[in-house]
């Protein structure tokens, strides 16, 4: 007999177990509610009013004094991009001892081998 046909005539059987019959509630209430971990617990009175407000990586509105929409403006008017003291943008701008090792012969193949030109 093989293994595989008596494996595909037998019954399934899950292994979870529901307690009870489905059943499907008559009424669901689909209103807009506020979320309950919000601030100040009522929804907003539109998007715009939302979007006015909000902010993703800086201000979606209006950034600040009459100085116009940031996506309106060039990147340079924004102000230089330069770390500030003890701060650095690259590994490599960092002492000497924080710099990265370079990989030896030795690790190169091992990595390549998955391991096994360490067991020869």
């Amino acid at each position: 007999m093989h293994a595989t046909s008596a494996l595909r005539s037998a019954a399934r059987t899950p292994l979870i177990r529901f307690l009870g019959k489905r059943s499907v509630p008559s009424s669901v209430d689909h209103s807009p509610k506020p979320h309950p971990a919000s601030p100040s617990g009522n929804l907003p009175d539109s998007f715009a009013t939302y979007r006015a407000k909000a902010q993703q990586h800086g201000p979606l509105g209006a950034a600040g004094s009459g100085a116009g929409w940031i996506g309106r403006r060039p990147g340079a008017s924004l102000g230089p991009v330069e770390p500030k003291q003890g701060e650095y943008f690259d590994r490599d701008e960092l002492p000497q001892r924080f710099h990265r090792l370079p990989w030896s012969q030795t690790e190169i193949e091992a990595i390549e081998t998955g391991g096994a030109s360490l067991f020869n």
